[in-house]
């Protein structure tokens, strides 16, 4: 745990988790709305970026907080022991809050670029994420994937020796994975804060020629990768230290339930 006070490692998660937003939203804005100059350059840029954003999104605030800059890691760590829990409620409020301001600053930035872009679906897209295909089981389950993968995967690094400063960019590196591989199926949210805090942020400003802010689709980037992340730091736990507590046990059958909840909503819209 780093020897700061409480204020000072939220203030580290809003600051980590704006520039985290404000730099992947950003390439999402770039590649996607009209007339900006980097419009159609693609998925492996957007990869790219959103990496990179984490990479420094993490030093911007790691002097300050743990840099965790997303709830499902948050929570997953605390469920594994390795992170205080009465910390857990700060973190995710300043994490959400940071969200919000980097999807902000991303609408101010492209300002005029909003009433330039007519498609409704590309401008929320810039905000939240959306599935290439709507199945509620199958989207629940990769975001759970990804997310268990980031978790499982930090933890690992966490366990590796690196030179000082270098483990932002292997985390970014790790991201960058994860969303080239993982992420073609729902847009890779793996971060409810990411995902819901610009969705607010959507919701709430006058973005010209808006549509609505998918509030049908809008649970399964928040709870899919909570369970995913929950799960990656439980395992991790399981496998490494030989932990099969209480908490994983829960988690998984948590997880169970909510797929069975997902695919009686697809029967149900299949019916419709």
């Amino acid at each position: 745990m780093i020897d700061t006070s409480l204020g000072i490692q939220f203030l580290g998660e809003v600051i980590g988790t704006a520039v985290l937003v404000l730099l992947g939203g950003g390439v999402v804005a770039g590649v996607s709305l009209k007339f900006s100059k980097a419009e159609n350059t693609g998925w492996v840029l957007v990869a790219l970026a959103w990496g990179f954003a984490v990479t420094m999104g993490v030093y911007v605030s790691g002097y300050m907080s743990m840099a965790h800059l997303n709830p499902a890691v948050t929570l997953g760590m605390a469920l594994a022991g390795t992170f205080p829990w009465n910390y857990v409620l700060p973190y995710i409020l300043a994490q959400f809050i940071g969200a919000f301001i980097g999807a902000t600053l991303v609408w101010l930035h492209y300002y005029p670029h909003w009433k330039a872009t007519e498609d409704k679906a590309t401008k929320l897209g810039v905000f939240s994420t959306a599935p290439a295909i709507r199945h509620y089981t199958s989207n629940v389950f990769g975001e759970a994937l990804g997310t268990f993968m980031l978790v499982f995967g930090l933890m690992s690094l966490g366990a590796n020796k690196f030179s000082d400063g270098l483990n932002p960019i292997v985390v970014g590196i790790l991201i960058i994975a994860i969303g080239m591989s993982l992420g073609g199926t729902t847009g890779y949210a793996i971060n409810p804060a990411r995902d819901l805090g610009p969705r607010i942020a959507h919701f709430i400003w006058p973005i010209a020629g808006k549509g609505g802010s998918d509030w049908s689709y809008s649970w399964v980037p928040v709870i899919g990768p909570f369970l995913g992340g929950a799960l990656g730091a439980l395992s991790y736990n399981a496998i490494i230290n030989k932990d099969f507590g209480m908490w994983f046990w829960l988690v998984l059958v948590l997880f169970v339930l909510v797929l069975i909840f997902s695919m009686m909503l697809d029967k149900k819209k299949q019916l419709v």
